[in-house]
């Protein structure tokens, strides 16, 4: 009996795809940010206070990936940016050629910065290339410490670490400089920021790394 590796020949043939797009984009110089996380981290949030931020200095876009409903878009839309719902029909990621198909409702050249929204899990955004030029995911403090020892390939792909809602520290059991320390095990090129988007603390870190990953793109 012959055995195929269906897995391997879809996520090889999404790699090929997703450095195309990549290539594509930096020709374009639009950085495409993917942004992960679990649903209720607060990715909508960072959005809104990143767009209300950054939004006079770069041209800004958003692309919210979802099962269903068109509630994340009208947000971002209420800050002043171009925004695009891309429902992905139970599925729980997006990649390349989803990414495509909703870069080009967005007309992504005219836009420094678009950013994808992606599908609200810890496993399968990890395990495919959107096309991205940076990886960034967000772990909130309710979530707990221990996501590093639970979902590895989340923090190994993910150039940048977002902890948010340092504003509830407090009152939660988690140890910050712990769960860095097992991010950094798994990545040690990881940029960690600690962030809160209620008061804005830390905010004004990850706005200057991402300001510089945006000018960077352009070069």
């Amino acid at each position: 009996m012959k055995i195929i590796e269906l897995k391997e020949t879809i996520t090889a043939s999404n790699d090929r795809d997703a450095e195309v797009l990549r290539s594509e984009l930096k020709e374009q110089k639009t950085l495409l940010v993917n942004l992960m996380a679990s649903p209720g981290a607060g990715k909508t949030t960072l959005l809104e206070r990143t767009i209300q931020d950054l939004g006079s200095k770069y041209r800004i876009a958003v692309m919210e990936a979802d099962v269903d409903s068109d509630v994340d878009a009208k947000r971002i839309e209420m800050m002043g940016a171009k925004a695009v719902q891309a429902h992905t029909g139970g599925m729980c990621h997006m990649d390349a050629g989803m990414t495509r198909r909703a870069l080009e409702e967005l007309n992504a050249p005219e836009s420094d910065l678009v950013v994808l929204e992606n599908v609200g899990n810890l496993i399968c955004p990890a395990e495919f290339d959107t096309g991205a030029g940076k990886n960034v995911m967000l772990l909130s403090v309710p979530e707990g410490d221990d996501k590093p020892l639970k979902y590895p390939l989340m923090f190994t792909t993910s150039d940048a670490l977002l902890i948010t809602k340092i504003d509830v520290l407090p009152y939660f059991d988690f140890d910050a400089e712990k769960c860095i320390e097992r991010a950094k095990k798994l990545n040690p090129r990881i940029k960690v920021f600690l962030v809160s988007s209620k008061t804005g603390e830390g905010m004004e870190a990850w706005e200057s790394w991402l300001s510089d990953a945006i000018d960077s793109w352009k070069q």
